[in-house]
């Protein structure tokens, strides 16, 4: 076979994904127009006077400066002209300025999103690799006194509310038995480090300050375990069922026949069987755990997007708030967009589709 035809051979099967791939790219393009489309419209819906919020009660009693400030925000303009102009400053990166802390939405983001991404990875690594054991431990043992009380711990992970494992767990483990540092992301007495990716405990590592490192992962543990211990719940019952359906399969029963040693039956057969269903699930999971932080954030004083999200609704900051609801909706379909990914490398038969 000549080179040209090996070559022709080698493009013909790299076509199904990347054809794929440019379908999920175009989809996913018009999916995020759609999100600030919704964005904006129900921001503007939301009752309120974002002038009064903006202004105080006494300066907006003022004609003059609350005409001024509607005239400099486009409030006077049709709503599609301000979405149009809306989305022009968003191709410029400029989601507006901040009702509150008059900075740029930008940069408030810049600091808040990697701080909720930081607990977020904690929690779903803790989590997927708990519930990866416990579920596949629970399909194992199906009936048994394991596969019972596995079952229990994980409707119970499920059942118990967010907001009050956090508040028991910053009383019990700082308050009472004080193995865990307070509040917020590092001690006021350790200084942030040289921001390089915003997430305190890698740019420690790679600023070699393994002080700061230490303190910035005491202080994510907390945090991460309280959501790790609801999201553990939720994966693990649904990694029992993948595993379950998976081991019904001939190719695993022909695996057992064959006399392979029961560790590479799990890892090689059964849990590759079930990765497309926990990869949906984990990704799922992930998303929620990005856009579904305030509440744990508001009990550690965590400075992430939740905490930010929570301020800007009070307040009427009507930048802000758009600007959370796009970069959630955007976190939603850049997951999706992986998962849909991960799925075409994983299943051939995903890419012929």
């Amino acid at each position: 076979m000549t080179t040209v035809a090996v070559r022709r051979q080698a493009q013909r099967r790299r076509s199904p994904l990347v054809g794929y791939l440019l379908r999920r790219i175009g989809t996913s393009l018009l999916l995020l127009v759609g999100v600030t489309i919704v964005t904006f419209a129900l921001t503007n819906l939301v009752p309120g006077d974002p002038v009064s919020a903006a202004l105080g009660e006494g300066a907006s009693q003022n004609p003059e400066t609350r005409e001024a400030f509607i005239k400099a925000q486009g409030l006077d303009q049709p709503l599609f002209v301000q979405y149009f102009i809306y989305m022009g400053n968003l191709f410029r990166g400029d989601l507006g300025t901040s009702l509150v802390t008059g900075r740029p939405v930008t940069s408030d983001l810049a600091t808040a999103v990697p701080a909720t991404i930081e607990i977020a990875i904690g929690a779903i690594i803790l989590s997927l690799a708990v519930s990866v054991v416990l579920g596949t431990l629970a399909a194992y043992r199906r009936g048994l006194v394991t596969d019972q009380v596995i079952r229990i711990v994980t409707l119970i992970g499920l059942s118990v509310p967010t907001f009050w494992l956090a508040l028991v767990s910053f009383y019990v483990f700082f308050l009472e038995l004080r193995i865990a540092p307070g509040s917020g992301r590092i001690s006021p007495s350790i200084t942030p480090p040289p921001r390089i990716t915003g997430l305190y405990t890698v740019d420690y590592l790679l600023n070699g300050d393994g002080v700061g490192f230490a303190d910035a992962l005491a202080h994510l543990a907390l945090p991460v375990m309280v959501l790790s211990l609801v999201t553990i719940g939720l994966l693990t019952r649904f990694i029992r069922t993948s595993v379950l359906e998976v081991l019904g399969s001939d190719y695993v029963r022909a695996a057992r026949a064959k006399g392979l040693p029961a560790m590479r039956v799990i890892l090689d057969y059964v849990l590759r069987g079930a990765s497309l269903p926990i990869l949906t699930i984990v990704g799922v999971a992930f998303g929620s755990l990005l856009s579904g932080t305030v509440l744990v954030e508001s009990v550690f004083a965590w400075p992430g997007l939740g905490t930010y999200a929570y301020n800007s609704a009070a307040n009427l900051d009507l930048p802000g708030i758009m600007g959370v609801g796009l970069v959630v909706g955007f976190i939603y379909l850049l997951i999706n967009f992986v998962v849909d990914l991960l799925y075409g490398v994983l299943d051939p038969r995903v890419r012929i589709a």
